[in-house]
């Protein structure tokens, strides 16, 4: 039971630190949408979406305000659309209409984010794989809620770089079919290395095979709680520290399973995960680079950053796990620059590059995330950026992610303004050097040797 001073600690949480739940996702089969005739296809999807989730967003305000906890996002993911539209789908064209059917359902159930428009081509592409990753940047640039996901490795197969080289390609064409809105569609675009089935933060999001036809999963987030709570341990020894972390992220993650094990009941949809991620915002007081200077350092990006994330992530999921019973999805501490007002502030300040946030993402829970980059970056640069965070989550045996945006038109010094939850981020450099024979060489990474564990 949750006691009186627990309830005090939570309103607290939520009026002064930015506690909130950052997103209820309720996951979707299309496995039994599946048909040969377009059209068919495209209203299969829309009726299973629609008869689904119609109640999803009246239930996520009916919880908010009886609850009084902040629900920031209610969101629906999809079975990847690669494994969908095969049948019917015989163009990039093709697959873009039911890129046109998700938007239309999502706008009218009233959610603000639909994921899955994904393929999973870890060790090979299909050719409707190929197909829907072509069809990308016409897809983001035609609708305004579809998140899409392509995922090109993982521990088990290793790495499709063929599949690397094309996404390159892909990024840069959909930077330039929104160049009119600062490449926007690319920050609905992500790639990524041992995707998780059940994450429910977007834009990686995707409902996977081997999950229920529908469930609920849950993302908290609260990084101004758990600085507020360091602020009290200034000074303290690592053991202090660590168990304050822990604690909070106990709070944070029984306020997560609340709101998870509500919506299910409401909803009749079984309860799947809490994913315990601290998302930032652009809001002050809610970053994640602040924790990692309230640990002891001036500025994200200073000698220790790593070591400091990584003690982060570790009592986050430490935490979180004596919390709930069905902890999923990516769990720790996302680093996104545009999207942190103290990763903004440390890039500035030249205290954190393209490189440090690489060595960063080792030890956290994504990847390179919501990154603006000149717009006359090469494919090929894109590509390898790609490969080398991909080489991380393989080798690592972590869920690691790119989602990057060439800002056409623009360059290095250079901002760049997304708004909302996207935020804004100045244009960071990229080396220059060449890596195109090495994009090039086509085929695969094999597998890392302890992948092999039957």
């Amino acid at each position: 039971m949750i006691n009186q001073r627990e309830v005090l600690e939570t309103n607290a949480m939520i009026e002064k630190e930015n506690l909130d739940v950052r997103t209820i996702t309720m996951g979707i089969s299309l496995l039994d949408c599946i048909d040969g005739d377009l059209n068919k296809l495209n209203e299969n999807i829309y009726k299973k979406i629609y008869d689904s989730a119609k109640d999803l967003v009246s239930v996520g305000d009916y919880i908010a305000k009886e609850y009084g906890v902040p629900i920031v996002n209610k969101r629906i993911s999809v079975t990847p659309i690669g494994l969908i539209g095969g049948a019917a789908c015989k163009s990039p064209s093709d697959f873009a209409t039911i890129a046109k059917t998700l938007d239309r359902v999502a706008k009218d159930i009233g959610v603000n984010i639909i994921g899955g428009y994904s393929a999973l081509v870890s060790k090979g592409m299909t050719t409707a794989d190929e197909l829907l990753i072509r069809s990308i940047p016409e897809a983001l640039s035609t609708t305004d809620c579809v998140c899409s996901s392509v995922n090109v490795g993982s521990t088990k197969t290793g790495i499709n770089m063929d599949a690397v080289k094309l996404m390159g390609e892909i990024i840069k064409e959909t930077a330039m079919a929104t160049k009119d809105n600062d490449s926007i569609g690319c920050s609905k675009l992500v790639v990524l290395c041992n995707a998780p089935d059940d994450n429910p933060f977007m834009a990686g999001a995707f409902h996977g095979v081997t999950e229920a036809d529908r469930i609920i999963n849950v993302g908290v987030s609260g990084p101004g709680v758990v600085k507020t709570a360091l602020e009290k341990v200034r000074g303290e020894d690592f053991e202090t520290l660590c168990e304050t972390i822990k604690k909070t992220a106990f709070k944070v993650t029984r306020v997560g399973q609340l709101v998870a094990k509500e919506a299910s009941k409401r909803l009749g949809v079984p309860f799947g995960i809490v994913d315990l991620s601290l998302a930032p915002t652009p809001a002050v007081g809610d970053s994640v680079a602040d924790i990692l200077c309230e640990i002891g350092l001036e500025r994200a990006g200073a000698p220790g950053t790593t070591a400091a994330l990584a003690l982060l992530n570790d009592q986050v999921k430490k935490g979180g796990v004596m919390a709930s019973s069905y902890v999923g999805g990516l769990s720790g501490a996302f680093i996104p620059v545009s999207e942190d007002q103290g990763m903004i502030d440390s890039v500035k300040d030249g205290a954190l590059t393209l490189e440090k946030l690489e060595a960063m993402t080792c030890v956290c829970s994504v990847g390179l995330d919501m990154i603006a980059i000149p717009g006359d970056t090469k494919d090929t640069t894109i590509s390898g950026i790609i490969a080398d965070e991909m080489a991380i989550g393989m080798v690592n045996q972590k869920t690691t992610a790119v989602r990057i945006i060439p800002v056409i038109g623009k360059g290095v010094g250079e901002q760049v303004v997304f708004g909302g939850l996207f935020g804004y981020a100045p244009i960071m450099p990229v080396n220059t050097f060449s890596c195109d024979a090495f994009i090039n060489r086509g085929g695969r990474i094999p597998a890392p040797i302890h992948s092999f564990k039957n």
